[in-house]
């Protein structure tokens, strides 16, 4: 299988008085089509490694290739390019524009690339419809609940066809019927469209919907929990 994201040796220093390991020398891979959960206690380092894959930040050392280029040689200018055309974002906070539609919401990642209006808009509200807001693309965010925010969130990250989807703890402002509703579309969006997905996580029972789980402590890749196996074992 294709190889989606490789990470060697990664290390993430944050400068101080007293210096901030954050990472020390994480490396893994995740392979095309997978669902990934990124997991461990607050401090472990799971949202810097999410940071680092999602070019929000930069690495102290080591280098992450994703879809074959090794994005920590890129520019600044380059990562946002790289960003915009092949990666995906969902926020725990969704972050909307209120004064906006969900269709207009959706819309805005891809006016910053090239293609018509009309086709974009085509797109986004295929989209709506596939996250179950066929109706709802004229509402505003204070007119959706929170779990419908979240799925306009996750339809604008998926407007440019990314080649992986990053969230970030997308279901911690979320209710208990929510946040399965959010989840599920996850594994819908893996198991029929193919999608890559790497989903940072503290909830337990998130486990089941992934295909494994990298458990993160105190900086370092501690184990793998592959649940594709039958006997769901773990590896070092």
């Amino acid at each position: 299988m294709n190889i989606d994201i490789k990470v060697n040796n990664l290390n993430k220093i944050y400068p101080g008085k007293v210096p901030t390991h954050a990472l020390r020398g994480i490396s893994f891979e995740i392979t095309e089509g997978e669902f990934v959960a990124i997991m461990g206690k607050s401090g472990s380092g799971k949202s810097t490694m999410l940071h680092q894959l999602g070019l929000l930040d930069s690495p102290t050392e080591g280098e992450i290739i994703i879809d074959d280029v090794n994005v920590s040689k890129l520019s600044d200018r380059e990562k946002t390019i790289f960003r915009l055309q092949r990666l995906g974002y969902v926020f725990q906070e969704y972050a909307l524009i209120f004064e906006l539609t969900a269709l207009e919401n959706v819309l805005l990642p891809a006016f910053a690339l090239n293609g018509s209006r009309q086709s974009h808009e085509e797109r986004a509200i295929e989209i709506l419809d596939k996250v179950g807001l066929k109706e709802r693309v004229n509402h505003r965010p204070n007119e959706l609940s929170g779990g419908e925010q979240q799925r306009v969130a996750i339809a604008r990250a998926l407007i440019n066809n990314p080649k992986i989807l990053f969230a970030d703890e997308p279901t911690a402002n979320l209710d208990t019927n929510s946040s399965i509703e959010v989840l599920e579309l996850f594994k819908i969006l893996n198991k029929e469209l193919g999608q890559t997905i790497v989903l940072v996580t503290h909830e337990p029972d998130d486990r089941k919907y992934v295909d494994r789980v990298l458990w993160f402590k105190d900086g370092l890749l501690e184990r793998i929990e592959n649940n594709s196996l039958e006997s769901g074992s773990i590896q070092s």
